[in-house]
Parts: C-alpha cells; sequence; structure tokens
C-alpha cells in the first residue's frame, strides 16, 4: 500500500515562481502530494531568493540562478529511505519564495502631532510625512521572524509594523541628530537622513534594508513657524542692520496702512511690529517719502508724528523685545549690541 502511494505521487521536475505584482514579499511553493525529483531544477530569477526548510528548519538559502537539487547536495532526508535502490530518491522540502526587490512609494505619517524636545524650545509638538522604500534583504531572518509558514506575506502584512518602527523612532533620531530644531524643520534632506539612520538596524533585525526614506513635509506650531519665517528673513539680509531695519519696516508698511485707512490705532499697530518703535523714525521716513505729492488726510500726518516720536518707555520695551529675539537665536549678539547702543544714544 505504501508503494502504491508513492507511485500515485507527482514528482517535480522544475520549481520557480513569477511574481504576480501584488507586492508579495514571500511566497510558498504549493508542494500537496508533491515530492522533488533527485537531480530537478530549481530556477531562481534576479530579484528573488528562495530557502529550502526540511522538518521545520531552513536547509539551504538559494540565490538567483538555476540550481540542480540532488539528495547529495541539499541536506533534506528522502521519503522512502528504504527503496533507494528502486527509486531515485524523490525527496519532500517546503521551498519558499522570497521578493528581493525595492518596494518603492510606501507612506508614513504621524496621525497626531508628536513631542520632541529641542534644546532651544523645549517640548514642541509636530506632524510630518514622507515616504520610503525597503526590500528583502536577508530571507532567512525573515522567514524565521516574520513570514513563517505563510502562503503568501505581502507588503501590506508588514506595513502596520513599519509606520510604527518610523514613529516610535522619530524623537530619537532628532535628539541622536544634534541639529537644531528650527533648522531640521526647514532641511528635509537631513531630516530624513537622520531617521534613515536610527531606522536601518532596526529593520535589519526582521531582514529588511532601508533603501531610502523622504521627508515631504514638516508642519510647525504657529509661532514657531513665525519665528521661522523671520530666521529665514533675517537669512535673506544677513548682518547688515540697515538691511535689518528696512526688511522690518518692509514688513510693517503694510500693516501701517491697514491702520491708517481706518482712521485709527496706527501708532499702536505699528508699535506692536517686528522690533517695535525702535523702527519708529524709519517708518516714519519711508512713510513721509510715500507722502510726498500727495493730499496728506489728518490721519496719515498723525501716524507720521506718533511714530517719530519715542518716549524713553518705548525704547525699554523695544530693548526688551531685541533681547527675546536675541535668546531665540534670531538676533546675533552683535547685532543685538549694535542695536542696544543706537537706542541707548536716543535716551541722551
Amino acid at each position: 500500500m505504501a508503494l502504491m502511494d508513492f507511485i500515485k505521487k507527482q514528482f517535480i521536475d522544475i520549481i520557480q515562481w513569477t511574481e504576480s505584482g501584488d507586492g508579495t514579499l514571500a511566497w510558498r511553493f504549493p508542494m500537496a502530494d508533491m515530492e522533488i525529483q533527485n537531480g530537478g531544477q530549481l530556477v531562481v530569477r534576479e530579484s528573488q531568493m528562495a530557502i529550502f526548510v526540511n522538518e521545520g528548519k531552513v536547509a539551504d538559502v538559494f540565490g538567483p540562478g538555476t540550481h540542480k537539487l540532488t539528495t547529495q547536495t541539499l541536506p533534506v532526508l528522502t521519503y522512502l529511505k528504504n527503496w533507494d535502490k528502486l527509486f531515485e530518491s524523490p525527496f519532500k522540502s517546503d521551498v519558499y519564495f522570497f521578493s528581493t526587490r525595492q518596494q518603492i512609494d510606501q507612506k508614513w505619517g504621524t496621525p497626531q502631532p508628536i513631542t520632541i524636545r529641542d534644546k532651544d524650545f523645549g517640548a514642541v509638538r509636530l506632524r510630518a510625512f514622507g515616504n520610503y522604500a525597503f526590500r528583502v534583504a536577508d530571507p532567512k531572518l525573515f522567514h524565521t521572524e516574520i513570514s513563517g509558514t505563510r502562503e503568501t506575506y505581502t507588503v501590506a502584512d508588514v506595513d502596520g509594523q513599519l509606520r510604527g518602527l518610523v514613529l516610535q523612532n522619530i524623537s530619537t533620531a532628532i535628539a541622536a541628530s544634534g541639529i537644531p530644531f528650527l533648522d531640521l524643520a526647514s532641511n528635509q534632506m537631513e531630516f530624513a537622513k537622520a531617521l534613515t539612520a536610527q531606522l536601518d538596524p532596526e529593520m535589519a533585525k526582521l531582514g529588511l534594508k532601508l533603501e531610502s526614506m523622504t521627508v515631504q513635509s514638516v508642519s510647525l506650531p504657529e509661532e514657531l513657524q513665525k519665528i521661522l519665517d523671520q530666521k529665514i528673513g533675517m537669512g535673506m539680509v544677513g548682518n547688515d542692520m540697515g538691511k535689518f531695519m528696512q526688511y522690518q519696516t518692509a514688513q510693517a508698511i503694510p500693516k501701517f496702512a491697514e491702520g491708517a485707512g481706518g482712521g485709527g490705532g496706527i501708532a499702536a499697530d505699528a508699535m506692536g511690529l517686528g522690533a517695535g518703535v525702535a523702527l519708529g523714525q524709519v517708518l516714519a521716513q519711508n512713510l513721509q517719502a510715500g507722502l510726498q505729492g500727495n493730499t496728506n488726510t489728518a490721519a496719515q500726518a498723525a501716524a507720521v508724528q506718533a511714530v517719530a516720536t519715542l518716549k524713553p518707555d518705548d525704547i525699554i520695551a523695544t530693548l526688551e523685545k531685541l533681547g527675546d529675539l536675541k535668546a531665540k537665536g534670531i538676533l546675533t549678539a552683535e547685532e543685538f549690541d549694535a542695536k542696544k547702543a543706537e537706542l541707548l544714544k536716543k535716551l541722551v
């Protein structure tokens, strides 16, 4: 009876896998009621690897190429040990194929803002998203740790785990990079490099390799976005205090003009902008030049007079605001000292 059962079995001459393009990472060759003929061929294509598993243990790993399978070259057991004189020793073994090509455009993101620590701003909440690409690099490890004996294992099956790894390592990556938060937020390539360095060893534990990582967007809290905008503006004018004052004046004029059109609250609006009333004289000069040749309304004349007059209390308040800008790194110590000396002269 055992002999008849053996004869009914189908012997496999060629073992191969053609991917279906559905994101499959691991696929088990169907072996039901079939055995591998001694001397059969295993065809492993480029971007694939295959492993033989016998009695629950990985027997061998095969890379791309055509491999002749014999009981002498494979550490597996023959199906019928006592019939080796009658048959050419067919053997039973599970065969798993793995796709080693890049799995591109995998999405990651922060569903909720995450909190990170920064040396300049303390606790900061941000949101970010991007994409990444990975591949199976160690099929034996991936089989034993992740895919196991399943018939198929796809990208979708591992997606949640990989997204979780990205989110778990964002804070650590930023801290380990040593890059100031504002610089990191404005340089997404540095952000991506920091994430890649942190995630590489974590994905290797799963038998995977991170091939690329991109950060497509970083959303900052509104107050930090304003500081970042100011820092970018200062970067455009450099250390020239004259250009700095021109920059601040340009920022102030639209709001000042809006106040003038309303007929009230003009001086107060101007005082609250940028570096405050320390820029009053420059703003007044710009406004006066713009008013020449035009009809001066009472509101415009009052605005010029208000911003051109500096009081000691206004100067002290402006110095305090400039001190805050220095503490946040927007003004350098040299810029602050130069402006401080200029304002103190006005108190004499």
